[in-house]
């Protein structure tokens, strides 16, 4: 009954991730390693003792280790991807927040060489009093 449960969640997610993938609510990139659990948690519970199989042949004493492990490694390469991608936003926000400042200031300069008629329709435009 444990391996019903197994497969009915794991059929679960992937119809879970393939219903985001269609709605454009998880991009591809993130949805490939929900896939990838999803479909070994299909063939794990469709084949309970090809667990056993590779624990042995990995020299793994129990199954459920072998699990964990692959479970932490997973886990720790989401981890270190998502790290990564956060690392390139924050350069990505940086470079576009400095790039705004000098706009700005540019701006800035244009508005104080223009005569002072021209100055107060860009100030009501902008919705400076």
């Amino acid at each position: 009954m444990p391996n019903v449960a197994a497969f009915v969640l794991a059929l679960a997610i992937v119809g879970l991730v393939v219903e985001m993938l269609r709605r454009k609510k998880l991009r591809e990139k993130y949805a490939i390693w929900w896939l990838v659990v999803g479909i070994a948690t299909l063939i794990l519970a469709a084949f309970p003792q090809l667990l056993d199989v590779v624990a042995r042949t990995v020299g793994i004493q129990l199954p459920s280790n072998l699990l964990f492990i692959l479970s932490i490694l997973m886990l720790l390469g989401v981890t270190l991807h998502l790290s990564w991608e956060i690392s390139v936003v924050e350069d990505e926000t940086r470079a576009l927040a400095e790039e705004v400042a000098i706009l700005r200031v540019q701006i800035e300069d244009m508005t104080e060489q223009l005569p002072t008629a021209q100055k107060s329709r860009i100030e009501n435009v902008e919705g400076h009093p």
